[in-house]
């Protein structure tokens, strides 16, 4: 088969990185916002003075934009044939 035959798209919104990387993103926003609005003083004696919620809602952040950024820089490519639409009917 030539190069011409060949159609290249990518997954895009189907690709999984960004259905991970929006989960991650969504989790760590919400536990940055808990983490800043509810750090109360009995929470910091139980985490020994560390606003885990903060922390750990940055960390999540960061790996959403990791994911994103991945998916966006190096996008799974479907290469397709003109055979594979036509499907295998003819095989039988």
């Amino acid at each position: 088969m030539s190069k011409s035959n060949e159609l290249t798209k990518t997954a895009g919104a189907f690709d999984v990185r960004n259905f991970i990387g929006a989960l991650l993103a969504i989790f760590g926003v919400i536990l940055t916002i808990a983490g800043i609005i509810g750090f109360t003083p009995d929470e910091a004696e139980r985490t020994g003075g560390v606003d885990a919620n903060l922390w750990t809602g940055i960390g999540l952040i960061i790996a959403a934009a990791v994911f994103l950024i991945w998916a966006k820089l190096r996008p799974i490519r479907i290469v397709e044939t003109p055979d594979d639409t036509a499907g295998a009917a003819g095989t039988d």
